[in-house]
Parts: structure tokens; sequence; C-alpha cells
């Protein structure tokens, strides 16, 4: 029987890579033939995920964190392929709670990672935007890219929340060729739009660290921006789905990269050719690291479903944790999930690798047993 392996990561824990070779060490002894295949739904994780499906190089560089400060980023290169995640240099965790202000703060190093990646011969990037310290539009990593902000005055404006409202003007002259040439696809999982009450200040910038007051004045100056840059470019695209992702990047990305933003799970799959390995298996085990609601919502279990079902796969999904709203995922695809903990034990326990990867290799051994025996007593 072959069975295809595709489970994302269980953050903190296991890598998508080790969570399906655990998987596999439990139904290898099972007379399988197994695959794994590393995935992800283009949030924490997908990098890593990519780059170990494609084989591709992690690739190391020190730009600036969202106040400015130096700090370590690392993405993947395979040819002309850039694989990046914009948390890796403008996120959130690298800034301390009592210092995060969407008024200050600036996507000016995930820029830099990309001309770094840029210089190193990408031509195509794929990037997930979850996950940012920032509400500044995209302005900041599109500075670092060479494009120039000014204010009425024509003086140059640093890419910040709080300039926002001051922009007048915007020149590409000094944007680099390699960044024109270059193609961005994105991994954006929200519809938000720009600006208004379900826009990125309003329903993002409170867990950025903007207070009520704080979040009216991002709001007055994306709304003010995007006026500027419709003006510009002679078209509206604030109201795109997705426009509002990530502080505004998405919008930034769509407006002067003419990236594409799309289900961060449909790009990957892509990418990998899940669909092919999909339709030479007799079962699948997907999974994550916290089965709930959203695991049907774009989430990978639900993504790898979601294929499975158009070649009438069955497909088995395993979690850490499986929450009571779980159920719905029945109706998605899942034809059963089930918890890999066996027994009481403490969260920081139960994602140690060492015990995670038995936890999973039992319940996956066990769950293939199930399936085997259904098929025999067809």
């Amino acid at each position: 029987m072959k069975v295809l392996v595709a489970i994302d990561s269980f953050k903190g824990s296991l890598s998508s890579l080790e969570a399906g070779n655990a998987v596999k060490s439990g139904i290898e002894k099972l007379g399988c033939e197994v695959l794994v295949k590393p995935i992800a739904d283009g949030g924490e994780g997908s990098v890593e995920a990519l780059a170990d499906a494609l084989k591709a190089k992690f690739m190391d560089v020190i730009v600036v964190n969202p106040l400015g400060e130096k700090t370590p980023a690392r993405y993947a290169l395979k040819g002309e392929l850039g694989i990046l995640e914009m948390a890796s240099a403008s996120g959130l965790p690298l800034i301390e709670k009592s210092r995060r202000n969407p008024l200050k703060t600036s996507t000016y190093g995930f820029g830099e990672m990309i001309l770094h990646a840029a210089s190193k011969g990408a031509r195509k990037f794929i990037i997930g935007i979850g996950g940012s310290a920032t509400n500044d539009a995209g302005t900041g990593m599109l500075s670092a890219l060479g494009f120039k902000f000014t204010d009425e005055r024509g003086e140059a404006l640093a890419g910040t929340g709080e300039n926002l409202i001051k922009i007048a003007a915007i020149s590409d002259a000094d944007v680099p060729q390699s960044i024109k040439d270059s193609e961005f696809l994105i991994a954006c999982d929200v519809d938000n739009p720009l600006f208004g009450e379900n826009g990125a200040a309003h329903v993002y910038g409170p867990q950025k660290g903007a207070d009520e007051a704080a979040v009216e004045t991002l709001d007055a100056g994306l709304r003010s921006f995007a006026g500027v840059v419709s003006k510009s470019l002679g078209k509206e695209l604030y109201s795109e789905k997705g426009a509002g992702a990530a502080g505004g990047l998405g919008f930034g990305f769509v407006s002067f990269l003419r990236a594409q933003l799309r289900p961060g799970i449909d790009i990957i799959t892509e990418q990998i050719g899940l669909q092919n390995d999909v339709q030479g298996a007799d079962l699948i085990i997907t999974g994550e690291g916290r089965l709930d609601f959203q695991s049907r919502m774009g989430k990978t279990p639900s993504g790898v479903a979601k294929i499975a079902a158009r070649y009438g796969v069955p497909v088995i999904a395993l979690a850490g944790c499986v929450s009571p709203c779980a159920g719905g995922c029945n109706e998605h695809g899942i034809g059963a999930f089930f918890s890999v903990l066996n027994e009481p034990m403490s969260l920081e326990r139960a994602m140690q690798p060492a015990v995670a990867t038995q936890n999973l290799a039992r319940v996956a051994e066990q769950a293939v047993r199930l399936f085997l025996l259904g098929r025999s007593a067809k």
C-alpha cells in the first residue's frame, strides 16, 4: 500500500520533514511504501518546508528588524526561486512587547532580504507575509528596493506607519532592473481591505502595540497613502482582498511589484507537485500541531484533503491537540482525525521533539492498522 505523508510542522517541536519522518517510522513496519512530502500553508515554517521539499539552499543575511536594529534573517534559494518569510526580518516576535509601536516600525529589513536574494539570482519570489510588526503599507520594504517617498516639500520620508499621511509623491527611478524583472507570488490568507473598520490598522493594529489614538492615525495614513498611490499609478487597489494583510504590505506588493496574492496552501501544493503524488497514493496522512475550526479554512489539512478528494484518496489527520470544534474537518475531506497524545502530560513535555516523534509514530501506526482492518473487511 502506498501512503503519502504530507503533514505540517508541529510549531516549536517538529518541522514538517521531522513530523513526516516520524509518521513514516511508525508505518513502514506494516509493509507500506511511504513518501514523505514536507508541506506548509504559507505561515510559519513555510520556508523550511518548501526548502526541504525542493532541496533548496538556505541563505543567511543580516538585515534590520522593525525598529532598525541589526538582526539575522534566513531565506531559501533554488535557482531563480527565492522563498522568503517576511516575519524573519519584520515579524512581531522580533520586538519586545513593551517596544511594539506600529507608528515607528518598518518593513525596511524585509526589503533588504529581497534585495539580497535578487543579488544571488532570484527572479521569482514566493513570500509568506503573516505575523508582521508593522503598519507601513510596505513603504519600508519598497524604500529598501529603491522606491522613494517624499512629502510636499520634496523631502524623503522613511517607510513607517506615522509617515504614511505625509507622503505626497512617489518615484521608482532608483529601483534596480532585477526587481522590476522579478515575479512575486504572495501567500495571503486574509481578505482585509487596506483601511476602514475591517482594514489593517483597526483589525491588526492593537496586537502590534497600537492604542486607540494610534489606530486612528494609522488608518488615516493608510487612507491618505492609498489616494496618493491611486493618483500616481492610475489604479485603485486599496479595496482588493488582502490589501490590508501584514499592515498593508499586501497593498504595497500588488501596487508597486505587480504581485499576485493567493492562498498559501494553494501556492505551496502547486510548487511541490502534491497533486501528482496524491494520484499515486492509497492513503494520505496529514495534520498539524493543533486541529481546530481553522484547520478547515485554508490550513494544511484541508488543503491536502481538497486535492485528495479530486482523486478519491482517503485522508487521515494527526495533531498534537484536537479541539472540540475540529469536527467540521470531517465535512471537508478528512475521513478521520486523531490526537497523538495517549496519556496526560504537560505541554512542555508533549512538545519535546523526542516525545512528539514517539507519539506521532505510535498513533500513525495504529491509525493505519485500523485503516487496513477496514480494507480487509470489505
